[in-house]
């Protein structure tokens, strides 16, 4: 009973955040919120899914909930949306931080790579910012996806390479109509 109760008391002192599923053409996003901002945005099966050991309590009618489905809503019909137009809070380092911030601006069927990233933000390692690119917890808003290897390569997406190119295809294909 001693090592369960450290757990016990450990898991008490977590604070709680909500979630919420929201059907996409991916299939199910679980989105998450601290009930202002949101705090993650996971496609099924995405590495580093959850940010980590969470309490989660579901609220389906929280209002930062509604504002992201209709962004979510918005973006796939093909329209162009911006970050900036939601609440968000991922937690992250203050380099994670800068680079999250970093692929906010980056357009709408636009991409560019690690190191045109790296050099935005005036890092000297684009291995460094691919592995803050991987842990963003907020994907799609937050879009990692428009970021690409040095030679224009699909590469180190953790929603999973096909999801990757289904976004870009989806923004592309967008830009035409």
């Amino acid at each position: 009973m001693s090592t369960v109760l450290p757990f016990l008391l450990y898991e008490r002192n977590m604070p709680v955040e909500y979630r919420t599923i929201y059907p996409s053409p991916l299939g199910e996003l679980t989105l998450a919120s601290d009930g202002t901002a949101l705090t993650g945005l996971w496609i099924r099966g995405q590495k580093y899914f959850g940010g980590g050991a969470k309490l989660w309590e579901v609220k389906d009618d929280l209002p930062v909930f509604a504002a992201a489905g209709r962004w979510l809503d918005d973006y796939f019909a093909g329209e162009e949306t911006d970050p900036e137009d939601l609440p968000l809070a991922p937690t992250g380092t203050e380099f994670q931080q800068t680079v999250w911030q970093a692929l906010r601006d980056i357009p709408y069927g636009t991409t560019v790579t690690y190191g045109e990233l790296a050099g935005r933000i005036g890092c000297g390692s684009a291995r460094a910012v691919g592995t803050a690119v991987g842990r963003n917890p907020i994907s799609i808003i937050v879009p990692c996806h428009r970021v690409l290897g040095a030679d224009g390569s699909l590469t180190g997406y953790a929603g999973g390479i096909d999801c990757k190119r289904w976004l870009l295809d989806h923004e592309e294909l967008s830009r035409q109509q």
